[in-house]
């Protein structure tokens, strides 16, 4: 088969002939009327033919067949420009005229829409028609934008002007369709672009942007689009999308800067251009004339080269000749390296950009005068409606909407700002007064709602790996930061705060810098647009936040943390990340609170803090490879990576960064190498400094740091980088790891219940092996457990009769105690079992049911607790605890209604935290509250206090009946008249709010009290058992002491035989049958208190004290009514204590009466020792004879009283607190 039949089997013969015989019923070139071009009688109706092959043939299955006839039977050049151009502006009444025209259009945009490349779907079809096609594209838009009959643009303006005409309310779906059909046709004559794989063999100057923007500006286009564009959101709403479109295509890689200067300017640009690309030319000619090859290359030339090995390598070439590192490069050069077969990445430079485009003179001020239009109306009514129609994500917005939206914003930013400086230089310019500031004219892109958008859109595109979109992004954050700074530079005030309030707006949010930290540390093979992108990006980020960040001193941001980390430890067992995560089903709230949510705060900015984001060594790699290309780079980005190395080298301080060969090697070919920067640049001069310092601080860390050497090869982590500027590691403070949360039963169950529910968990979790280590230990510590009862039972058996079977103590106050088993260590076998004996609480549980436990209980568990099987732990019971393990493992429970074993444990859940305050009126009278007794109504967040502790506490109402003392005070009061009485609150309201008072008063003395144990509310109770015993062993121990210390003197501390000493009658502590002896004690003392008692003089009280001398021991055996007087006068003469009142604030305090019962006094003899002794109020001669000589009957004094035999010389006043003498010994 030849090649005309390949050819022809390309389209369809029935197909070819269809479409040829509908072109030629299209019209032609009549011979009669001077050549022109006539209509066929059925015109109309062949091009709405046309249009259903066209929809029906080549869209419906995906072929080009259609569309490549057409092109090859030339109807776009041939038919339909000659069929628009007989609509002359003259004739717009003509409505077949019109139609024709419009019926011409929609065969043209389908002829001319951009052919997009979709590999995976493309056939064979596609990969025959696309070139050909392509070219016919060229050949539509040449014959379009030079067709010199008629102005085929305006004409098919024209079209679309009736559907303008009317207001939006009274368009209908076709008037729609007509605009939009002009705009899209608009569009594609924009879009069409000479192919980089295609050659296009006519003039491409006739296709190029200059061509295009002369038409446009010739035909009114540009006219069409501002009325439109400036339109958008009152009269227009769906075509927004498409202008913008047309617009980027326009404008589109065409350096701003050179739109509003002058001519004789623009002339001086380009001559310095030509200056630094001759020059850069002469410096690439040098360093290749080094190595060129001359009229003696053709003399043969091999050179020996003795390398460091000793090994001989043979060089050809003169080049070999000049330095020795002219051979190494020459060896290097000949080494062959084949790297590894891989996949062809995908092209990563934007596709709808392509190369840079000059304009010429005519076609840059035609469009330097459109953008102007465009800023001064069309800018903010175009790009806000775009943005909340890219926001509500219309219908009509494609996806490569977005990225078109942002660079088209920072495209006409940087254009305003060009403009705005080309205005500032020009002298003739307009007072501020008779012009709108030009950054009003921008506004509907500085506004919060576009932020928002931005940085949507950068995370999105981030996240999503959307590099073009990315691309266009950061160019728009770039351009939006540097009209935002122009702003704070402008000097008018009002200006200068809005700007400040942007810059606070865009800083605020740490996700955005996190995400530009991100973006410039993770960049890798994106293309050099992106990597220009974001490097710039960068270096204007990091500028402007650290002027506004010196400027705003309390600068604070919005930080966005989690509540609760994850725990990565336990990550190494098999099951972490769901134990212990049964919560309480009583317990919602605290299971709420649990939950991993994310949470914002604001928190103080810190510059420096987050400067040291972009010292890693991801962001000095991409900073690296982008001064790689150091040859194509201008002064600002030069400028821009001089200026981020400088950063981290000195105001970082982080210099080690940059220690890596092949970076030191690139500094050093920018400066010496064979293509070094030129050294006319304004930059060369910089680079140079910074290139010498670093080199400098280099070999002096080389010679600091002997392990720089190995670091040279590789990059640094930042611990490294730490060790290696400052000597030492990086003192980090870590948070102490929690082990797993405990876990209960349900219900109340036996042991072996429990024992069977934990193992059918861990049988369901798989984690059979937990088991099976948890069986060997018990059975080797049951092993080693009977191995030592048997060996104590054989000592035993072999020790004699009278030796015992325990060790005994050398104080016998020491309790003995018996001799018990080593405990047994649990070692577990591997790193997982070691995270999992503190992570997974299901096994935690098997092993405390096992008997198992810490071997230090009281300090904090960390993950190297060592637990063990304590030595009380029997060997029959962990036999019976490996039998019913075993028995579980085999039979697991089952349960009701299809529940798991799981369900049958839940979370302790922690103690919640209530208010010690809380004054409800349903818990005012409730004072159990603040008692943490341990009950089941306990939540344990009440007060902690010692059970059997030494607190001192009264009883109060609400602990039930009230004290006898509280009785006494009360019939008091009621002698002593109604002059208190009269104080009382008399209503019920006056009743509750003192009682609220002082349950307030009473809280607040509580909550001041620390304890380490419980108070128990029958210690109040003198007839609680505990109590009686308690007083027992107190007094029991008191007279041993009493003894010793009497013995020690050489004293007597027995009472005569049948009597009972002043101070077990004072506390009432005797046998029952003592009751009467002990109620006339009681009469006497309460007589004695009722009077007023009178102090003794000096005199009186030495004669007392003589008498008590001479009388001896004779009035022990009756007693005498002068020894009671005398008795009677002491009591008299001996001065007052203080009462210490323990009772709350609201009592009154107790009369003088009250506190009698607590009078102390004093008896002093020559050589004797002096002791404080309670009187007693018993006139019985025996309790005479104990008070005249207390030295005999020592049972009341204090454990501690240890004063000097010495005679008193003034009697001291006795000071006691709640019952009990207290010495000065004692305060000591």
């Amino acid at each position: 088969m030849d090649d005309t039949d390949v050819t022809s089997d390309i389209v369809h013969p029935q197909v070819r002939a269809h479409i040829n015989s509908l072109v030629s019923a299209l019209g032609g070139y009549s011979i009669d009327d001077d050549g022109g071009y006539k209509l066929g009688d059925d015109a109309l109706e062949v091009l709405r033919d046309l249009k259903r092959w066209i929809r029906f043939h080549d869209e419906k299955t995906n072929r080009m067949d259609v569309a490549r006839c057409l092109a090859e039977a030339n109807i776009v050049g041939s038919d339909l420009l000659h069929i628009l151009a007989m609509w002359s502006p003259n004739d717009s009444g003509s409505k077949y005229r019109a139609k024709v025209a419009l019926a011409c259009l929609e065969v043209m945009v389908p002829l001319t829409w951009p052919i997009e490349k979709d590999h995976e779907a493309m056939t064979l079809n596609h990969h025959r028609n696309i070139p050909v096609l392509q070219l016919a594209q060229l050949g539509y838009k040449r014959a379009i934008l030079n067709f010199d009959t008629a102005p085929i643009l305006s004409t098919a303006i024209r079209s679309a002007l009736p559907s303008m005409a009317l207001s939006s309310g009274d368009r209908s779906a076709r008037d729609q369709g007509i605009i939009k059909l002009v705009l899209y046709f608009l569009r594609n004559i924009a879009v069409i672009a000479p192919s980089p794989g295609i050659k296009y063999s006519g003039d491409e100057t006739q296709v190029s942007r200059s061509t295009l923007v002369d038409a446009f500006s010739f035909q009114d286009v540009f006219v069409f689009l501002d009325t439109i564009a400036s339109n958008m959101g009152d009269d227009f709403r769906a075509e927004d999308v498409i202008v913008m479109e047309i617009v980027f295509h326009l404008v589109k890689r065409v350096d701003s800067s050179k739109l509003f200067v002058s001519e004789n300017h623009l002339h001086q640009i380009k001559a310095d251009e030509l200056t630094a690309a001759m020059q850069k030319e002469a410096a690439m000619l040098r360093s290749y004339g080094k190595h060129a090859p001359t009229r003696h290359s053709r003399f043969g030339t091999t050179t020996w080269v003795k390398r460091a090995s000793g090994k001989l390598s043979t060089v050809s070439g003169q080049d070999g000749l000049l330095d020795a590192a002219a051979r190494e490069r020459k060896m290097d050069s000949n080494k062959s390296f084949r790297p590894p077969r891989r996949a062809r990445k995908e092209d990563m430079e934007p596709k709808n950009l392509g190369p840079p485009v000059t304009l010429d003179e005519r076609a840059r001020q035609q469009l330097g005068l459109f953008v102007s239009e465009f800023l001064d109306s069309c800018f903010n009514p175009l790009f806000g409606h775009v943005r909340k129609s890219l926001e509500r994500e219309a219908p009509h917005v494609l996806q490569y909407h977005h990225s078109q939206f942002f660079y088209l914003v920072a495209w006409f930013l940087e254009a305003e700002r060009m403009r705005s400086n080309a205005r500032n230089a020009d002298s003739n310019r307009l007072s501020d007064g008779d012009e709108v500031r030009s950054f009003n004219l921008i506004a509907e892109v500085l506004t919060q709602e576009m932020f928002i958008t931005m940085n949507r859109a950068l995370d999105r595109a981030y996240s999503d790996k959307d590099w073009p979109l990315l691309t266009g992004v950061m160019r728009c954050f770039t351009q939006v930061l540097l009209t935002v700074q122009e702003m704070a530079d402008s000097g008018n005030e009002e200006d200068q705060e809005i700007a400040d309030n942007i810059l606070s707006r865009l800083f605020y949010e740490e996700t955005t810098h996190d995400t530009i930290a991100n973006i410039v540390r993770t960049y890798k093979d994106q293309g050099f647009e992106y990597l220009d992108a974001c490097t710039e990006l960068t270096h204007t980020f990091l500028r402007i936040l650290e002027a506004y960040a010196k400027q705003n001193v309390d600068l604070h941001v919005r930080s966005r943390k989690r509540i609760r980390r994850k725990k990565r430890a336990a990550k190494a067992a098999a099951d972490v990340g769901r134990d212990g995560d049964q919560p309480d089903a009583e317990d919602d709230s605290a299971d709420d609170e649990r939950q991993a949510e994310k949470t914002s705060q604001e928190r103080k900015f810190d510059f420096k803090r987050f400067a040291t984001r972009f010292i890693p060594q991801g962001v000095v790699d991409t900073f690296v490879a982008f001064t790689a290309y150091y040859r194509d780079l201008d002064d600002s980005q030069l400028k821009r990576a001089h200026r981020y190395f400088h950063r981290v080298a000195f105001k970082q301080e982080m210099s080690v960064m940059l220690f890596r060969l092949d970076i030191i090697h690139l500094f050093y070919n920018m400066i010496k190498g064979p293509e070094p920067l030129d050294h006319k640049s304004p930059v060369y001069k910089d680079w140079e400094d910074l290139v010498r310092h670093i080199i400098r601080k280099c070999m002096r860390k080389l010679e600091e740091r002997p392990a720089l050497f190995t670091e040279l090869l590789f990059s640094k982590i930042n611990s490294t980088a730490h060790y290696l500027e400052y000597g030492h590691e990086k003192q980090t403070v870590s948070s102490n790891p929690r082990p797993a949360a405990e876990l209960d039963f349900r219900r109340e169950l036996e042991r072996d219940q429990q024992i069977a529910i934990v193992v059918g968990v861990l049988l369901d979790r798989n984690q059979t092996d937990h088991l099976e280590w948890v069986k060997k230990q018990l059975s080797e510590a049951e092993s080693e457990r009977r191995a030592w009862e048997n060996a104590e039972k054989a000592l035993a058996a072999e020790r004699p009769a009278g030796e015992p079977a325990v060790d005994v103590p050398a104080d016998p106050a020491e309790p003995s105690t018996a001799k018990s088993a080593p405990h047994a260590t649990m070692r577990p076998d591997n790193n997982a079992r070691h995270t999992a004996m503190f992570k997974n609480p299901h096994l935690r549980l098997l092993m405390k049911l096992a008997g198992m436990e810490r071997l230090a209980p009281t300090l904090d568990e960390s993950p190297d607790s060592i637990w063990i099987i304590p030595g009380a732990v029997t060997a029959d019971f962990l036999k019976e605890i490996l039998s019913l393990i075993n028995k579980a493992e085999f039979t697991p429970p089952t349960f009701e209604d299809g529940e798991l074993a799981e369900d049958q444990l839940r979370r302790k859940s922690a103690p919640r935290k209530r208010a010690a305050y809380d004054d409800d009126d349903n818990q005012t009278n409730n004072v159990h509250d603040l008692i943490n007794d341990g009950s089941d109504n306990d939540d344990g967040t009440s007060i902690l206090f010692p059970l059997g502790g030494p607190t001192a506490r009264k009883r109060t109402a609400a602990d039930g009946e009230p004290p006898p003392k509280k009785q006494r005070k009360q019939r008091r009061r009621r002698r002593e008249g109604s002059a208190e009485e009269e104080e009382e609150p008399t209503t019920e309201a006056q009743l509750e709010a003192k009682k609220l008072a002082r349950r307030k008063r009473e809280l607040e003395k509580r909550r001041k009290v620390k304890s380490d144990m419980y108070v128990d509310l029958r210690e109040d109770d003198s007839d609680w058992e505990g109590n009686r015993e308690r007083d027992a062993l107190f007094f029991a121990g008191e007279r041993e002491r009493q003894a010793a210390k009497d013995a020690s003197f050489g004293l007597s501390s027995k009472p005569a035989s049948g009597e009972r000493s002043a101070w077990e009658e004072l506390l009432g502590d005797g046998d029952d049958d003592e009751e009467d002896g002990g109620g006339a004690v009681a009469r006497k003392a309460k007589q004695v208190r009722g009077k007023r008692k009178m102090k003794s003089d000096d005199a009186a009280l030495a004669e007392s004290g003589d008498d008590d001398e001479e009388s001896g021991t004779a009035a022990s055996d009756g007693g005498s009514s002068s020894s009671a007087r005398r008795a009677t006068k002491r009591r008299r003469a001996a001065p007052k204590p203080k009462v210490v009142e323990v009772s709350s604030d609201d009592e009154e305090e107790v009369d003088e009466e009250e506190g009698d019962a607590m009078e102390f006094t004093q008896s002093s003899r020559d050589g004797a020792v002096t002791n404080d002794t309670p009187l007693s109020s018993n006139p019985s001669p025996a309790a005479l004879t104990s008070a005249k000589k207390p030295a005999e009957t020592g049972e009341g004094d204090d454990e501690d009283d240890d004063v000097p035999v010495a005679k008193a010389a003034a009697r001291a006043r006795p000071r006691a607190r709640a019952g009990f003498i207290v010495e000065s010994s004692d305060e000591e």
